[in-house]
């Protein structure tokens, strides 16, 4: 009876693997299709048990919104019957979304988990916890620092014979763009993971663009930013390049190595 070497029986084990990876990627379009319709009817029951419950206290809510709104300049109005009672919707949606955010990032990990190996599978908790924090983040930098900063800029435009009233159903969705807009820029280091992870970029790739990077993140930020000085666009630059660099990092820890690194490793 013959025994095989720690080497050989390491490579068995990794091929098993492998195996098992593959037959679990080998999934039919339609499954594909099931899978996804599966998720998203777990996020939608989701999104519908958390609107049952932030809707009970969407009166809270509509006073602080309207008062945060006011307060940033600008008088708020609405001339259709069903505006108010539509925005407490609105608010108590958003509401929920941002309350749902780590169960639909925990649904988002489980659709793509067949296509990664059984160690990757093992980091969704980390995933989940990383992806909602990086949400809360970017909604709590919209809500504190660029919604008022753009706000207040548009609303400055009050001269003679001429008042600022914006509507009630216009200012709630230009701040719910700004929102999910600057949560969803969050999500870079998230986005770069899988990438990495896939073998699309790598650490080396995103180091050697930076300047690219740099500039491409200024030239949003100038975008954005409804001011022209400089001190406001870095105030909006600041956190993508700090995301940007956190990505370098991500993919340099979960990238896929070239034989030459693993060698060099």
């Amino acid at each position: 009876m013959t025994t095989r070497s720690p080497e050989f029986a390491a490579d068995d084990e990794f091929d098993a693997t492998d195996s098992e990876v593959d037959g679990q990627a080998r999934m039919s379009f339609l499954e594909h299709l099931d899978e996804l319709r599966r998720r998203l009817i777990y996020s939608i029951w989701a999104l519908a048990g958390c609107f049952a419950v932030t809707f009970w206290f969407w009166e809270p809510m509509f006073r602080y919104l309207t008062s945060y709104f006011q307060s940033n300049g600008g008088s708020l109005i609405y001339s259709a019957p069903t505006s108010g009672f539509m925005f407490s919707l609105k608010v108590s949606g958003v509401a929920a979304l941002i309350v749902a955010a780590p169960f639909i990032f925990c649904q988002l990990w489980l659709f793509v988990a067949p296509g990664l190996y059984k160690k990757e599978k093992r980091v969704v908790v980390p995933f989940v916890i990383c992806s909602s924090l990086l949400f809360f983040a970017g909604a709590a930098f919209a809500h504190f620092v660029a919604f008022p900063m753009m706000w207040q800029f548009f609303a400055s435009y009050q001269i003679e014979n001429v008042k600022f009233l914006a509507t009630l159903d216009d200012t709630f969705a230009f701040y719910v763009y700004t929102l999910l807009g600057t949560g969803l820029v969050f999500q870079m280091p998230m986005v770069v993971f899988f990438l990495a992870r896939f073998g699309i970029v790598n650490a080396r790739f995103l180091l050697k663009h930076i300047k690219y990077a740099v500039l491409a993140i200024f030239i949003i930020a100038a975008v954005v930013t409804p001011s022209q000085d400089v001190v406001t666009q870095t105030v909006f630059a600041a956190p993508m390049l700090v995301l940007y660099v956190i990505s370098i990092g991500v993919a340099w820890l979960f990238g896929k190595k070239t034989p030459k690194e693993s060698k060099e490793a």
